[in-house]
């Protein structure tokens, strides 16, 4: 999707709370050693939901809860979510406490438990201190401030160096809406999904069911669009609440500004995708891969996560190697339709090969370009119309030393 900057506009509030309606908080429960581990998103009324959850078969004990509150109720007012556990494989005790985290939050707020959704995100196969967390949910006060949306972004994070938040705003019948998220996401990137949590607010007023068709889309082209280290987690999801405090017309596929606010959605969605991606695990540099010349769009998505997804590549990347070779071995093995002998690829504005050959360059000009903090990939098919896009990091020493000590 082509973006219109003049039919979205990025905000300087970017968080959470920038819709009308919203309310964050992050605390220190006891979860974690020090760090804030403990967050609650709500909305002042029943919001439209729209949820992605992992492919991984084997799913936590919150996706579980959250999925019954997406797919059967339909509506969602509140999410509560906790770091430095997963409540991943703690069987028949572990769906319990799901379900005791949503109990509570619901008795705090005074609201239907089935308007509750749950979110860990941790060490996997550790039983949660119960005791520890509902006292920290007695301790949740969210409000509507700056201060409330840093706290819950802080909240959620595990081996992330940086908080991730945006916020977009667009025009939909007259009246401004604006689209906001947060996310967390550092290693086992690998969507769809991945080690990551999403969470999306909006002041439109759209229907769920639209909601869910408009995440969906967006979330094939941005969140699947990443990867880190070829991992899938047990526990990820991206929600999206839709409040409707906007006081548009209820958006559906037919509304003439449907177009204004997928955009928007596209863009919180992407923002937040490539932050992801560049705070990989020991990354120093976000990769960007544009494959165009496919057979069609999801061929050329194929093509460009096998190549961001290449260990060899991402490790070329990370020692300033012009190694073209990785890239279009990753190419070829990558599943998709293409004709070897039509192939372009461009390293920055460099091309490194046309038609399938080598190309003489600068290597001392490319040793340069890759030290950049952000290094492009394009590569050109010549087969079809198909385009898309990719992100990932670099491999580097340090992801092996987070992920070696991981539980120590």
């Amino acid at each position: 999707m082509t973006v219109t900057v003049q039919q979205i506009k990025r905000i300087s509030k970017w968080n959470i709370v920038s819709p009308k309606g919203f309310q964050a908080v992050g605390v220190h429960c006891g979860l974690k050693h020090k760090k804030n581990d403990l967050a609650l998103l709500v909305s002042e009324i029943p919001a439209s939901v729209a949820g992605v959850f992992t492919t991984n078969q084997i799913q936590a004990a919150p996706l579980q809860v959250t999925k019954q509150v997406v797919y059967e109720t339909g509506k969602m007012q509140a999410i509560i979510i906790n770091s430095g556990n997963a409540n991943a494989c703690t069987g028949k005790q572990g769906l319990a406490d799901a379900y005791a985290m949503q109990q509570k939050t619901a008795e705090k707020l005074g609201i239907d438990p089935q308007l509750v959704g749950v979110a860990s995100t941790g060490v996997i196969g550790e039983k949660l201190k119960m005791e520890t967390l509902l006292a920290g949910i007695d301790m949740l006060q969210p409000t509507a401030s700056l201060e409330g949306s840093i706290q819950f972004s802080q909240a959620i994070l595990t081996t992330d160096t940086v908080t991730k938040n945006i916020a977009y705003q667009t025009e939909i019948d007259g009246k401004e809406v604006i689209v906001a998220g947060t996310a967390k996401g550092s290693g086992m990137i690998e969507p769809n999904m991945a080690t990551m949590l999403g969470f999306i607010t909006t002041d439109a007023k759209i229907e769920s069911k639209h909601l869910q068709q408009a995440l969906a889309s967006v979330t094939d082209r941005t969140f699947n669009a990443i990867t880190v280290d070829g991992d899938t987690s047990t526990n990820d999801m991206v929600i999206a609440l839709a409040n409707g405090l906007a006081e548009n017309e209820t958006l559906t596929p037919l509304h003439p500004d449907w177009e204004a606010f997928m955009q928007a959605l596209h863009a919180v969605a992407q923002d937040l995708a490539k932050m992801i991606a560049k705070d990989g695990e020991g990354a120093t540099k976000l990769i960007e891969v544009e494959v165009t010349g496919a057979i069609n769009d999801v061929e050329a998505r194929k093509i460009g996560k096998t190549v961001v997804g290449s260990p060899l590549v991402k490790t070329a990347v990370f020692g300033c190697d012009a190694n073209w070779g990785r890239v279009i071995a990753a190419v070829g093995y990558s599943g998709a339709v293409i004709d070897p002998e039509k192939i372009d690829i461009q390293i920055g504005s460099t091309y490194v090969v046309k038609a399938g050959e080598p190309v003489l360059f600068s290597e001392q000009q490319l040793t340069d370009y890759l030290k950049q903090p952000e290094v492009k990939i394009s590569i050109h098919l010549h087969a079809g119309a198909g385009t898309g896009t990719a992100w990932g990091c670099d491999l580097t020493y340090d992801y092996v030393q987070i992920n070696a000590t991981y539980r120590s």
